[in-house]
């Protein structure tokens, strides 16, 4: 597993926790790596984890309109907490860090969701950062 992938799936991980109990971000990283602490992990997935969760939850207003706006026929509420996380860890991606390819950070999405969502969940993500990632070419 490359470094950016288990750095995306710390900051998935403290994302979706964030998203119950609004922690410092920060704080939640840590407990995730702590979590995987039989494992090693590379330094640069523990910079590049607090990096984009950290930018996630800054922008996290912006983020969410913007899932709000490509989500149609249905309730922002009613996204599932996981796929929320793998949501807005993306679209933060696909916003803010022009460096990386959007199709990585779509793949990404996609194969995280296949990891910990539900079977079909990875349809509903893929078509709403496809959505994201053509409107923001679009400027």
């Amino acid at each position: 597993m490359g470094s950016r992938r288990k750095g995306r799936i710390i900051a998935f991980q403290a994302i979706f926790s964030w998203d119950f109990n609004n922690n410092n971000i920060d704080e939640l990283v840590n407990f995730c790596l702590a979590n995987e602490s039989n494992k090693k992990i590379k330094e640069d997935s523990i910079l590049f984890a607090r990096l984009i969760s950290k930018g996630t939850i800054d922008n996290i207003n912006e983020i969410d309109k913007k899932i709000k706006q490509h989500i149609s026929n249905w309730d922002f509420k009613r996204i599932a907490k996981v796929d929320l996380a793998i949501l807005r860890l993306s679209t933060y991606s696909l916003i803010f860090q022009k460096d990386i390819a959007a199709n990585i950070v779509i793949d990404e999405a996609i194969d995280i969701s296949k990891e910990y969502s539900s079977e079909e969940s990875y349809r509903f993500i893929n078509g709403v950062l496809d959505s994201i990632h053509k409107k923001i070419n679009e400027k």
